[in-house]
């Protein structure tokens, strides 16, 4: 077992790689930059080594700082939780190069499942489902043209090493596409160092659905259902929740083993993610692999009663995974709600400042993953991510209603949030029947955000 971890992290996810570290006995060294010398994750760790300045490149993203402190340390592992160094392939050979354990995916299954247009290319091999496109990556913007007079518009451009919306077009007709594949581009350059792209016919008002699977080093490999992610808005998440009231059991079987089948296909290990997109008639296809433990994890562990963090630590630590597909049960339905620093009156303008007063939500059905206590100063330079709400009921009413109370209850004092927000999206009537899609929030933001001043207003 491992002895020592070091999490390159911060914020709610460090402090919830750190609880279950303690619960293991496993020993933890936090690392921070200056900005966060007064976090909840360095309080909590029972070491913590100051690894830079507040930008992330001098810090969170500084391999060299990260490295030199896990081996002052004597940390045997690093997670590195998500965002930041998580899916970065060069991290992951240099901690394996130092005989410290990365929690996670091999370095070349990172790099297969980083580059778009090469996991693309496997899945279709693996005989998982993709939406029709580029081969592989695109030359130029007179090879997009062609092929996307093949498929027809309208259709999507992608940046090969992309993720989080960077890097991405939506293209109507064909006087457009030129200009949207240099901007790409150069967009997917300066935020990955790698300009190349792919396309793919785009699906108008999907469901975003993702399968989360569970890898060993024996070559098991389990799904633990999906996650429905379809409210979002400019492609980041914001409400989730396990399972998805759009599915089938059948639609929901034949995902399952597509999920299987494309883990298969790079032998992964540890905890990851299948992402696909299902339209208005049911028909799936793969979009991405995430390799890595993702933001929306607890609803997962909330419905099948299984904790990644400690899978993942238990898999890095070289055993055999205990869990098979058919023992793994859904009971329930669960929910999670993004608490923002962020003004959506404003157009979302992100918000620092200090937390002047705080009152989080409890009582049966109520998780809440923060690094948040009274006092805290949140730093302006990363995520404006502040908590996440969880809830967990016998039905998705059930859940809802949960959800409704607990935003009800939660205080965060000193900051813009869009704890209000996240009540109006519940409160939609789309959302209340599960009728909705990836378009929602934005072709319905304005009517969302009237309702929100009319309610104050009264």
């Amino acid at each position: 077992m491992i002895q020592k971890v070091l999490i390159a992290n911060r914020g709610e996810i460090a402090v919830r790689i750190i609880r279950a570290c303690q619960e293991m006995g496993i020993a933890t060294v936090a690392v921070y930059s200056t900005a966060d010398q007064e976090a909840l994750h360095v309080k909590l760790a029972d070491e913590a080594v100051c690894i830079g300045s507040p930008l992330s490149k001098d810090s969170y993203l500084n391999i060299e700082n990260i490295i030199s402190a896990a081996i002052l340390t004597g940390s045997d592992a690093i997670h590195p939780g998500f965002g930041f160094l998580s899916e970065n392939a060069k991290f992951a050979e240099i901690c394996s190069q130092c005989d410290v354990k990365f929690i996670g995916p091999t370095a070349d299954m990172i790099r297969m499942m980083g580059d778009k247009a090469k996991a693309r290319e496997m899945m279709m091999q693996a005989d998982v489902p993709v939406v029709p496109g580029s081969d592989g990556k695109i030359a130029d913007a007179q090879s997009a043209k062609k092929i996307a007079d093949q498929i027809g518009y309208p259709v999507m451009l992608k940046a090969s090493a992309g993720g989080g919306g960077r890097g991405m077009r939506i293209v109507w007709e064909e006087c457009e596409l030129e200009k949207a594949f240099l901007s790409a581009s150069s967009e997917a350059s300066n935020a990955f160092g790698d300009g190349s792209m792919y396309m793919e016919k785009y699906v108008q008002n999907p469901r975003h659905i993702e399968f989360q699977i569970l890898g060993d080093a024996y070559g098991n490999i389990v799904h633990l259902g999906e996650r429905d992610c379809s409210l979002q808005r400019r492609h980041q998440k914001v409400i989730e929740e396990a399972p998805s009231p759009f599915l089938s059991e059948e639609l929901r079987e034949s995902m399952g083993e597509a999920a299987i089948r494309a883990a298969q296909a790079v032998n992964y290990e540890n905890a990851g993610t299948i992402e696909f997109i299902v339209d208005k008639n049911g028909h799936f296809y793969f979009i991405e692999m995430n390799t890595r433990i993702q933001v929306e994890h607890p609803i997962t562990e909330m419905i099948t009663g299984v904790d990644l963090i400690k899978e993942q630590l238990k898999i890095a630590s070289g055993e055999k995974l205990s869990l098979t597909t058919e023992n793994i049960k859904l009971k329930g339905h669960a929910i999670e709600c993004r608490i923002n620093a962020e003004n959506p009156y404003k157009n979302f303008r992100p918000c620092a400042g200090t937390v002047s007063e705080l009152h989080l939500p409890g009582g049966r059905g109520v998780r809440i993953e923060t690094g948040l206590y009274q006092g805290y100063k949140v730093p302006p330079t990363y995520d404006s991510m502040l908590a996440k709400i969880i809830t967990y009921g016998d039905t998705r009413e059930e859940a809802i209603n949960i959800m409704e109370r607990a935003l009800g209850e939660l205080v965060i004092g000193g900051l813009d949030t869009n704890i209000y927000f996240q009540y109006q999206l519940l409160n939609t009537k789309a959302f209340k029947e599960g009728n909705f899609d990836t378009s929602f929030i934005e072709k319905n933001l304005e009517a969302i955000l009237e309702q929100g001043e009319d309610d104050d207003a009264r």
